[in-house]
């Protein structure tokens, strides 16, 4: 079972249980023995003259702090500790079991770029996409923006947090509000396993870190099971982690891709984000073959047109995303790339 346990070092909003399987990727040993999930009660008991702290063992030594005024919202689901406070500079900002998942401020550039990165990379317009994950709405808003998309599926685990974030974040979660969304509380992992074979043009991963139950969703057995549910030239863009503390995991993580997505491509994209830990966060994009000896795709040209804003929907003109930005996102600084060049198709 997937679940929005918490993003750690990055946004994923799934938690599952532990899978038994042969072919796990080394990641999970390199970073999350140690690691464990966070409580909000925790940090929050931690606040001292109005500062929250959001620390971890994800990220050993260093902590984002943003000074409170007012906490609006805290619960328990079946899953985890959700909690909604009012920044002084960041807006309203949702924590998952105590770790920052999203403020009013600066979500937009996760969004964005996690949305129109893969849509836009594609050849022909898309016409069904699904998220895995992201219970607070914010792709699927930006999904919203695309007309030749005639289904938008969302799995999510846990009911609780579009509930939350219809309450205290609807310009994230109007994108529930799209007559093309199809929501589904349940197992994301198994609904993509019972996903008939060349289904989906896109399917974008908002999930959690390797750390306990959710090291599955890093797995070979998951990306396999993404990799059949997507049509043969389609795309998937998946949460990987942050440069500056989880090189070792995302490199396992491209070396796995590899070898699922063979005949198809793997790239590294990344975002600057300041509520994310060290500011930056990572996509790992693969596409699936097209046929053979036909070339893959490469997701570093932006190809559809970039997307709009939709008025009846109060969805507003994009703030980050550009086809300049498209293509930057896989620039790669040196020491990145020099560690991951065995294994991405382009970069």
């Amino acid at each position: 079972v997937e679940s929005s346990m918490h993003r750690l070092a990055a946004r994923w909003r799934l938690q599952v249980p532990r899978i038994s399987s042969s072919s796990k990727a080394c990641a999970h040993k390199m970073s999350s023995d140690k690691a464990a999930p966070g409580t909000a009660d925790k940090n929050l008991n931690a606040i001292k003259d109005g500062w929250f702290t959001e620390v971890s063992t994800m990220w050993p030594g260093q902590g984002l702090s943003l000074q409170v005024k007012e906490i609006l919202y805290q619960g328990k689901s079946d899953f985890q500790d959700v909690c909604v406070f009012q920044s002084e500079s960041y807006g309203r900002v949702l924590l998952l079991d105590g770790v920052v998942q999203a403020t009013q401020r600066d979500e937009f550039s996760y969004q964005e770029l996690m949305a129109h990165l893969p849509m836009c990379a594609l050849e022909a317009p898309p016409k069904k996409a699904l998220v895995v994950g992201g219970g607070d709405g914010g792709v699927l808003r930006e999904l919203a923006r695309y007309p030749s998309l005639e289904e938008l599926h969302i799995a999510e685990i846990d009911g609780m947090v579009p509930e939350v974030s219809k309450k205290f974040f609807p310009e994230m979660a109007v994108g529930f509000s799209d007559p093309r969304v199809k929501v589904n509380i349940c197992d994301g992992i198994k609904y993509v396993q019972d996903t008939p074979e060349d289904t989906y043009d896109v399917i974008i991963v908002d999930s959690s870190d390797p750390v306990g139950p959710a090291e599955v969703l890093f797995e070979k057995p998951f990306f396999e099971a993404l990799h059949r549910a997507l049509k043969p030239g389609g795309i998937i863009c998946t949460q990987a982690e942050s440069l500056w503390l989880h090189l070792p995991i995302i490199k396992a993580l491209a070396a796995m891709c590899k070898e699922v997505f063979v005949g198809g491509s793997v790239s590294y994209a990344f975002t600057t984000i300041p509520t994310y830990p060290s500011g930056q966060i990572g996509m790992m994009l693969c596409s699936k073959a097209k046929g053979p000896g036909v070339p893959p795709l490469d997701p570093r040209t932006p190809r559809q047109p970039v997307p709009s804003a939709v008025p009846k929907m109060e969805i507003p003109d994009l703030r980050y995303y550009t086809q300049d930005v498209h293509s930057a996102a896989f620039v790669l600084p040196k020491f990145a790339r020099d560690e991951l060049s065995g294994s991405l198709t382009f970069q």
